[in-house]
């Protein structure tokens, strides 16, 4: 039996928390501050109780008095008022004779919200589990998925004075000049590092964009391999490849062996030796590889907190934005990926790793005379832009050289804790290995900005 069609008195909920949250609210609009930050009308069991709690909200976010007269009067207004009267009203203001305790009654309030919604799911996942004709490992996901939709209205931070914060950036600036923690996440590419202030930053959103073929995935894995080196966790979620490419790539590049040769197995005998140097090296790296395609924000939340609990990644770098899959159907593609890209940014947050975004870029770069890419040019969405805390563009700068090698112009057009800039990288296409190169980065045409001198 689905929990909505058990008898009332069999689902967890707590008639006096509700009754006490609103009473409080009706006898003094102040308590407000106290449950605003933790409670919304779907967390009251009680339908009615639901339509009084929005009338109250509203009444207070327009800075209108609260009472049983206006609530009465707003719900009448509103067409809410069915089932409510005044004598109601009264009932729940006098139960409560003071408002000390409303922030634990709304408290119980989400509790028990919280439980009837777990019961809600776990019997979905009974329905999921003894569905015919579905594979096991599709079953386990919608699973995951639907647990996942339950999360903990989370307590809002209140403002905090600067001066309380003062102590806790001098000892990060102390330790961070004595050299006990470090800036950031180092990717190994100086010039990059520099500009980041120090490597990747624990809850930033860094997206990473290019034309096709000019090498986002395999730079993106080369920072993952590099962070990795260092002892930190990393993930890499493939939607354009399969895992087992991924790791061709990975071998290719720590043994500096071709990867033609990896994939066709023509290893040239020096090139064993090497790729048992590079076997021993991956055994101490916690790199995970993830290559399901079609990713939902839901799929990408669910197996990012995995990791974060089972491994602490820090950093998970997303192959690519424009192959995910959209959560609502019947949504613009453009408000798809807006989604998709608030919600990793907020992930982020949340769980204090780098997530780092790869994006396609639109066809307008190859209209332009210096062939570079700017800002506007993420594709399908300006909010890739405008939540990322960095855009890095990858552009050409000609033909690939006659031993494979390219030279790839490297733009960080937008930091928001640091400078922008651009750098040369040294690219070589069959070892999949770049560093930062120190030639001068030459455009098809003036381009817009010169900042290899600071460098």
């Amino acid at each position: 039996m689905h929990p909505h069609e058990l008898p009332t008195h069999a689902l967890p909920w707590s008639p006096e928390a509700e009754y006490g949250v609103l009473g409080a609210l009706m006898l003094d609009s102040a308590a407000w501050d106290s449950v605003g930050d933790i409670l919304i009308a779907q967390q009251f069991f009680a339908e009615v109780h639901r339509r009084i709690f929005t009338a109250i909200s509203s009444l207070v976010l327009t800075g209108k008095p609260v009472d049983i007269i206006t609530v009465h009067e707003h719900l009448e207004s509103s067409g809410q008022a069915e089932g409510i009267d005044l004598a109601i009203l009264n009932r729940i203001q006098q139960s409560v004779s003071s408002t000390h305790a409303v922030r634990r009654h709304a408290e119980i309030v989400a509790e028990r919200s919280l439980m009837r919604g777990l019961m809600a799911a776990a019997d979905d996942v009974r329905s999921i589990a003894v569905t015919p004709g579905v594979p096991v490992s599709e079953r386990l996901d919608k699973a995951q998925a639907r647990l996942q939709e339950l999360q903990v209205h989370r307590v809002r931070r209140m403002p905090v004075p600067i001066q309380d914060l003062t102590v806790t950036f001098l000892d990060r600036l102390t330790d961070l000049s004595e050299g006990k923690i470090e800036p950031g996440i180092p990717t190994h590419i100086p010039a990059l590092d520099k500009m980041l202030g120090g490597g990747l930053k624990p809850g930033a959103q860094v997206v990473l964009a290019a034309r096709p073929s000019v090498g986002k995935s395999s730079f993106a894995q080369q920072i993952c391999l590099n962070v990795a080196a260092d002892g930190q966790a990393c993930a890499f979620f493939s939607q354009e490849m399969q895992s087992l490419e991924v790791t061709q790539r990975a071998f290719a590049n720590l043994g500096r062996i071709g990867l033609d040769n990896i994939q066709s197995g023509s290893l040239a005998d020096h090139e064993w030796g090497r790729l048992t140097d590079a076997m021993e090296r991956v055994r101490k790296l916690s790199f995970h590889i993830d290559d399901q395609p079609a990713l939902t924000l839901m799929d990408i939340a669910a197996k990012a907190r995995m990791l974060k609990r089972q491994h602490d990644v820090k950093l998970i770098a997303i192959d690519y934005l424009q192959l995910c899959a959209a959560g609502k159907a019947g949504e613009s593609r453009h408000h798809q990926i807006e989604e998709l890209s608030r919600g990793t940014k907020v992930l982020a947050r949340q769980l204090d790793i780098t997530i780092l975004l790869l994006s396609q870029l639109n066809r307008e770069v190859e209209k332009r005379v210096s062939g570079r890419a700017v800002l506007s040019d993420l594709k399908e969405s300006g909010a890739i832009e405008e939540d990322a805390d960095v855009v890095i563009l990858l552009n050409k700068t000609g033909d690939a050289r006659q031993d494979g090698t390219k030279l790839i112009a490297c733009d960080v057009p937008k930091n928001r804790q640091g400078r922008t800039g651009e750098f040369a990288l040294h690219f070589d296409g069959p070892t999949q290995r770049w560093e930062q190169s120190s030639e001068t980065v030459v455009a098809k045409g003036p381009p817009a900005r010169k900042y290899t001198s600071d460098l």
